[in-house]
């Protein structure tokens, strides 16, 4: 990976790790349909007035199923889940289990590219992390439990999102791919959002958080992901949900006074280990030191 695609993957966590808390502050008033809609919407007509100034949607014809199921898994679907989920679990944790993401992206890419196996040290990597999940599942209880698999689903879309979007979208802009998904997720989101909008305008906080999930955590977020993607690969990109949970507890326990638990911390370890070694970031890292 470039320097310059590390700073990018640097930025892009510090964006997505303050997303979690951002969707906490607007959950406790709205809907998480509505909270996903605003977000796509705001981040859909940011790059929408880019767009105007940088080719257009012309980079896109031909795309539109492609586009569509980025939409669906990339945006819509784990947005809608995260609201859900953080209604019941603290953001920081949210972000902890959500890190298995990468886990997910080594396993399915033995299917999707049956040239990638998966043995020894990543291997182990795999089951590391996993013994990490089924820690954070052993904690939870009742609604906490049901969250719990929610950000499972979100982990699991965004590792098939990563790998599809490296095979399909490759060559074409991220400023394009960008504002196909967000567009097209805002036309999925629609029909239950907007039926779900409240009754009178929410406080100030609340829109401005919203708004902020749109330009930074979707708009600018995704230029920056894309970027990664197409040049440094699917598996780097991935990464970012390695440095975010870190970020989020930080976030969580200094703006929202969530509590930092000793099976988060010990989950995190041990989910952060076990992709560390699936991805072979932990081999590339000691190669690095040796030369």
């Amino acid at each position: 990976m470039s320097r310059r695609d590390l700073l990018l993957l640097l930025l892009l966590s510090a964006i997505w790790g303050g997303s979690f808390l951002l969707i906490k502050v607007s959950i406790d008033v709205l809907e998480p349909s509505v909270v996903a809609l605003g977000r796509v919407v705001a981040g859909a007509l940011l790059l929408l007035a880019l767009l105007v100034r940088k080719g257009g949607i012309g980079p896109l014809r031909g795309l539109l199923l492609p586009l569509l199921v980025l939409a669906a898994l990339n945006n819509a679907v784990p947005f809608w889940l995260l609201g859900f989920a953080e209604t019941s679990l603290d953001s920081g944790l949210t972000a902890v289990i959500q890190a298995a993401a990468p886990l997910f992206t080594v396993i399915l890419a033995i299917r999707m590219d049956r040239t990638q196996r998966v043995t020894g040290a990543r291997l182990l990597g795999v089951f590391i992390g996993f013994a990490g999940v089924v820690l954070l599942i052993g904690f939870q209880t009742g609604g906490d439990l049901i969250a719990t698999f929610a950000v499972i689903g979100v982990a699991l879309c965004y590792a098939f999102s990563a790998l599809y979007a490296g095979s399909t979208m490759r060559g074409v802009p991220a400023l394009q791919v960008s504002f196909g998904q967000l567009a097209l997720a805002s036309l999925l989101l629609a029909p239950v959002g907007l039926t779900q909008l409240p009754d009178t305008l929410p406080p100030t906080q609340v829109l401005l958080a919203v708004l902020s999930l749109g330009v930074f955590g979707s708009g600018i977020a995704y230029l920056l992901y894309f970027s990664i993607i197409e040049s440094s690969g699917a598996s780097r990109a991935i990464l970012v949900t390695y440095l975010v949970p870190a970020i989020a507890l930080v976030y969580g326990a200094v703006l929202l006074d969530e509590s930092v638990t000793v099976p988060a911390l010990v989950g995190l370890a041990l989910v952060l280990t076990g992709t560390a070694l699936a991805t072979g970031l932990a081999r590339a890292r000691a190669a690095s030191l040796a030369r």
